[in-house]
């Protein structure tokens, strides 16, 4: 029961889970925004070949490993020599730190995430996406309305189910970040992207505080049952 009050006074943990927050609004507005995006603009390719070249050409970072991938994009955002920094000096852009940054480093780490993901999502999205009658859009067609209303109107109301289980499953996803963080930056620079899950793995396995660790963890856990709780009334989930 101690672990728990100390909990409560741990500046350090709600530093964490305000990083965490911050990477959660990055990671989730993006990977939801993404792959929407994506899913209707592959399921407006005309031709099975050219939609599932897109298709697989989207998903295939889904099929890299976290640790793998956070090692390329390490190397893609090296502030010495890396691609990035490279393209950006040729378009006169100056050289950025990226994951040294404390103000850029967190992005840095969420655009990991989001690249990973978002392919994975789209694929749930535009199976959603295809159960929508035909029908539908003809009619509305016939109506005079354009393609912006036949998305709102139609696609929208009837992916409603899709478009929170992803939001869902993403925002869990998001409080469960750890592995681009031990990669990229370590919870640096200054501690800037220390999130939970980071900080109780330095408890647990560097400091051998496993009890604190846990209780820590426990924390967190119920944390996502109430955001997912929340969301559900929110979104009135049926």
């Amino acid at each position: 029961m101690s672990n728990y009050i100390d909990v409560l006074r741990d500046s350090t943990f709600w530093d964490s889970l305000l990083i965490t927050g911050k990477y959660a609004g990055i990671y989730v507005i993006a990977v939801y925004l993404l792959s929407l995006g994506a899913a209707v603009f592959v399921h407006s390719i005309r031709g099975n070949k050219r939609q599932q070249a897109v298709r697989i050409g989207i998903y295939l970072p889904n099929t890299i490993s976290t640790i793998v991938a956070a090692t390329l994009w390490t190397f893609l955002f090296n502030s010495r020599n890396g691609y990035i920094n490279k393209i950006l000096e040729q378009l006169g852009i100056s050289r950025q730190l990226f994951l040294g940054s404390k103000t850029q480093a967190l992005v840095c780490v969420a655009i990991v995430g989001i690249w990973i993901v978002f392919g994975y999502n789209m694929i749930i999205f535009l199976s959603a996406l295809k159960d929508v009658p035909a029908d539908y859009y003809e009619a509305a067609k016939i109506d005079g309305a354009n393609a912006v209303q036949r998305f709102f109107k139609i696609t929208f109301p009837l992916i409603k189910g899709t478009s929170i289980f992803i939001l869902i499953t993403t925002v869990i996803s998001s409080f469960q970040v750890f592995d681009q963080i031990r990669v990229m930056t370590a919870g640096g620079p200054a501690k800037s992207t220390e999130v939970t899950v980071y900080y109780v793995y330095q408890l647990a396995f560097e400091q051998y505080r496993f009890g604190y660790a846990s209780a820590i963890a426990v924390s967190l856990a119920l944390i996502i049952m109430i955001i997912t709780v929340i969301q559900l009334k929110l979104l009135k989930f049926k």
